[in-house]
């Protein structure tokens, strides 16, 4: 098992992040969140699940990791928050359900796919110019102004828990399955992940060549500055990865439980196009991530699963 202390104040007890804060969030956000379905398949002769969780509500994992942080807690009077896109529209859609008011802070190269479906959720939406760093800075500060609740898009307890949930569900209805491979960008998915199924599973957590921030802290020891260029930056465009997530992933990755490993351009986006060619499946690139890894040989196992996170995208197949 994966257990992490959280570096908490002195005044506050400190509470172990664990698998049990997983099955927590399965609780709490069964009543809202889709239990996405799977999909057994056989790939060039060798058998694959998909967990197809771009069927979620909002078209992304990441509603489940704010949900779990809007309905954590007491109730604020307001919840803001900074996103590429797929955590902001998370995040809309917690707090609509929860009937609170909500800004999401996004950069202003957000694909207007993902700004469209955010204000159409009812959320304000803030345009900062920069990356998603800019857009965190600007919303951290407006929330430290009115008091109302940050949900962080990776580094936060509640939504590591939340995102979990996917691997929780994955294991439930296939247990044959011995290693899974997520997209990784700030490392709230991957971390999740090995929270729900260390150390009996291994996580690869998957990233595109120039766009790792978390491959680059787990290189260094620590979350370092990293370049964010790639066609899946708009969902793995974290330019440094979370303490939280670097915290339980290292931790997983010295017991031996987690791997790191990177994929081209290239190699996402004819992922991304066999997805549809074979199996009509349309995600957006980032969510192609982990079946490029598993068609380059980079995903161990007898029973591999790969989670297809997200398909907020404007791409339509040729």
């Amino acid at each position: 098992m994966v257990r992490v202390t959280l570096s908490v104040p002195s005044s506050t007890p400190v509470q172990p992040l664990d698998s049990s804060a997983v099955r927590e969030a399965a609780e709490r956000i069964r009543p809202y969140a889709r239990r996405t379905p799977i999909m057994r398949v056989v790939v060039d002769g060798k058998p694959l699940v998909l967990k197809l969780e771009y069927l979620q509500l909002t078209g992304s994992f990441k509603l489940r990791g704010a949900l779990n942080a809007v309905l954590s807690g007491d109730r604020p009077s307001q919840v803001i928050t900074a996103s590429g896109g797929n955590h902001g529209l998370g995040v809309a859609m917690g707090a609509r359900l929860s009937e609170l008011p909500v800004a999401v802070y996004v950069p202003a190269t957000v694909p207007e796919g993902k700004a469209r479906r955010i204000e159409a959720l009812g959320a304000q939406l803030v345009r900062v110019d920069g990356v998603y760093a800019d857009a965190a800075r600007a919303a951290q500060a407006a929330a430290a102004e009115s008091g109302a609740r940050y949900v962080p898009a990776f580094d936060d307890s509640e939504v590591v828990a939340g995102q979990g949930t996917v691997a929780w569900e994955l294991v439930q209805d296939a247990p044959e399955v011995d290693v899974i491979a997520v997209a990784t960008g700030g490392g709230g998915l991957a971390a999740g992940t090995a929270l729900a199924v260390a150390p009996n599973l291994t996580t690869i957590s998957v990233e595109p060549q120039h766009c790792c921030s978390m491959h680059r802290a787990l290189e260094a020891g620590e979350p370092v500055d990293a370049e964010v260029n790639s066609v899946a930056a708009s969902g793995l465009g974290a330019s440094r990865a979370g303490e939280l997530p670097f915290a339980i992933l290292s931790e997983a990755a010295r017991a031996g439980s987690l791997r790191s490993v990177l994929v081209s351009d290239a190699q996402i986006l004819a992922a991304r196009d066999r997805l549809w060619e074979e199996f009509r499946i349309a995600v957006e690139p980032a969510a192609a991530t982990p079946f490029a890894a598993w068609e380059a040989g980079l995903v161990p196992g007898s029973h591999p699963a790969i989670v297809l996170c997200g398909a907020n995208t404007d791409w339509l197949p040729a």
